[in-house]
């Protein structure tokens, strides 16, 4: 029995010394939440403890350190793992750096200071990306115009643009909602910060804020932004040598009657050549969204793919696309998707639906920062409606179209690796 016990007690000891590593997988069959996969990665990051993620390696997966702690957190959160030894670790790395393998390891260093652009007092679900962070339990602060103008934006790392409208135009759903109590009220408050702030109009301070927000990202900061967040960000800077472009209605007097031959599209990040809408009573902002050129697309056969890139020449796209699956599912929003023919020749196309010409995920680099932007509204939600019920991603906990978005999360935590790249 002492000698069984011995034995026992050295493969036990053995396997303790060799396990040198943790790899979370994040393919299809062997991860059972990837939402709450990038939430332990960042928790491991909090703790100065560098990962490696393992890009286009079984679904973009992550190397962490061995810990007894990490290995409780990951059985907690329910999130798949498994144990390595020093060779099996060896052999990946081995493997991912081979020319002949279109892999690479990336080296996360640091936890990004995660803040959303959202108004007080939003609800956080009604926003993709505050609904994501929560449910993968990655800390996020919220930050709005105030914070903002108060140059407070240096204190973060990483920062989403919720579903904001930045032309001063109240998200243009007068057409439908101007005598509904929530929009007369929207109305009221965003006039009265603005009025708070020191701005004659709606308009002028969302001008003033997306100025700031321009460089934020000029000085090195990343920016993500989704739905109406995309093209009305762009449309702001274009105007943001004081053309009006706003109606009587949004904003107590005329908008510039040539304000279209006025537009700068030299100011702004993504988008070139398009055309606003005029009408105030459309639900669009400009010729940029998609959203009424795509045609009655059914819900069933809506799915965008995602672009193959070089993981060793050219890791951000890469390390933006990693998925567990090359094709997603579509959604709305009211900015769906970007017409191409109004994408700048330096943005790449992350994410496209070749059948209707159209992108869906782009990215960019402006200064010594980058952005993102992504058509749609909720990537679980197809046609979300004012008012609808949140979406529960407790029932979604393996979404590619979330998964998305905490590509972008992590990605400053690869800031020094980008830069030699």
């Amino acid at each position: 029995m002492p000698r069984i016990f011995l034995f026992t007690s050295f493969i036990f000891f053995y396997l303790q010394i060799s396990a040198s590593s943790i790899l979370i997988p994040m393919d299809a069959e062997g991860q059972k939440n990837h939402l709450k996969a990038y939430g332990i990665t960042y928790w491991v990051l909090t703790k100065q403890q560098k990962v490696q993620w393992l890009l286009n390696y079984r679904g973009g997966s992550f190397l962490l350190p061995d810990g007894d702690n990490i290995r409780k957190e990951c059985q907690i959160r329910g999130v798949s793992f498994e144990i390595l030894s020093d060779g099996q670790t060896q052999e990946i790395l081995e493997s991912i750096s081979s020319p002949s393998q279109n892999q690479e390891a990336v080296v996360l260093e640091k936890a990004p200071k995660v803040a959303v652009y959202s108004p007080k007092g939003n609800p956080p679900w009604d926003d993709a990306v505050t609904m994501v962070l929560t449910y993968a339990e990655i800390p996020y602060e919220t930050v709005y115009d105030e914070e903002v103008l108060d140059d407070q934006l240096a204190l973060y790392d990483w920062l989403h643009l919720h579903h904001e409208d930045f032309t001063g135009q109240y998200g243009k759903f007068y057409g439908a909602y101007r005598a509904a109590p929530w929009y007369i009220q929207q109305k009221q408050d965003a006039e009265a910060l603005a009025t708070k702030l020191g701005f004659a109009k709606v308009s002028e301070e969302k001008r003033a804020v997306a100025l700031k927000i321009r460089n934020y990202v000029i000085g090195g900061g990343f920016m993500f932004a989704m739905c109406s967040a995309t093209d009305s960000f762009d449309i702001a800077l274009s105007a943001s040598d004081g053309v009006d472009i706003c109606e009587p209605m949004f904003d107590g007097d005329p908008s510039d009657a040539s304000y279209q031959r006025k537009l700068n599209y030299n100011k702004t990040f993504a988008f070139k050549d398009f055309s606003l809408e005029r009408n105030p009573l459309r639900y669009e902002f400009s010729s940029i969204d998609m959203t009424q050129k795509r045609g009655n697309i059914p819900k069933e056969s809506d799915y965008f793919s995602l672009m193959d890139f070089s993981a060793k020449w050219d890791p951000v796209p890469t390390m933006l696309c990693q998925n567990h699956t090359a094709l997603v599912k579509g959604f709305m929003g009211q900015t769906t998707s970007f017409e191409r023919k109004e994408i700048k020749s330096n943005v790449l196309i992350l994410g496209e639906n070749k059948l209707n010409n159209e992108a869906r995920y782009i990215h960019g680099v402006k200064g010594k920062g980058f952005f993102t932007f992504y058509g749609g509204h909720d990537p679980e939600d197809y046609q979300h409606r004012v008012g609808d019920p949140k979406t529960e991603l407790e029932l979604h906990p393996t979404s590619p179209g979330y998964r998305l978005i905490l590509n972008n999360v992590l990605f400053p935590a690869a800031q020094k690796k980008k830069q030699k790249t």
